[in-house]
């Protein structure tokens, strides 16, 4: 069996083909959702081994985050509904040091969404392809590149990220614990020095439990 594969190759071409023909696992509704993540497969003791990255690992050691070298892969994954650690995987890609992630994840998407298509997994009419993206992918970027294809980009933002307001300083947590999400509300306190320029309206609200409960609302200037 070794001497066979030694002596002989992987149509890769063809073994993306027969992947994306297979019975998929599906949503609830029967969409395609589909995960994208970059997943390393360490090598610190490669030192001959081309093309090795240093690749960011955590909990490693004394719980700390440690780059290590390795070989970062793109993978593509179907998702189902439900409590599960099955996933299919549908393809997987190597990254170049220095490789501009945004531009492979893209172009392996679209070669992802056709072969999908031409296997009847996605045909006209169907709802669009979920595509999940971890907090270190450019969501907007992403989306506006693959506009013409029948996907829609879901991605998780980072805790630090702002939208409307600036953010307040963080305050020492002696117990611990995430930080306030009060960063990305639009009731945030200002910081010192700049002008409060949120108007407050009383807006009314109710509870299935706890019956009629007033509260505030505020608009930016």
């Amino acid at each position: 069996m070794y001497d066979a594969l030694n002596a002989g190759r992987i149509d890769v071409a063809s073994l993306r083909r027969q992947l994306a023909g297979l019975p998929l696992p599906r949503a609830a509704d029967g969409r395609l959702v589909l995960a994208v993540d970059v997943s390393p497969w360490l090598r610190p003791d490669g030192d001959c081994s081309p093309q090795r990255s240093f690749c960011h690992t955590y909990g490693r050691g004394k719980d700390e985050h440690r780059m290590i070298p390795g070989w970062p892969y793109s993978i593509v994954a179907a998702l189902e509904t439900g409590r599960t650690s099955w996933a299919a995987l549908l393809d997987a890609v190597r990254l170049p040091p220095g490789a501009d992630v945004t531009t492979i994840t893209c172009a392996q998407i679209r070669q992802l969404v056709d072969r999908l298509t031409a296997a009847g997994q996605w045909q006209a009419g169907d709802r669009d392809i979920l595509i999940v993206l971890d907090a270190g992918y450019e969501a907007p970027r992403i989306a506006w590149l693959l506009r013409d294809l029948p996907v829609e980009i879901l991605g998780r933002m980072r805790s630090d990220r702002v939208l409307r307001c600036a953010t307040p300083p963080r305050v020492y947590q002696p117990l611990g614990g995430r930080p306030s999400t009060a960063a990305s509300s639009c009731s945030a306190t200002p910081p010192p020095g700049t002008p409060d320029t949120r108007s407050r309206t009383p807006t009314p609200g109710s509870t299935a439990r706890f019956g009629g409960k007033p509260g505030t609302g505020c608009t930016h200037d």
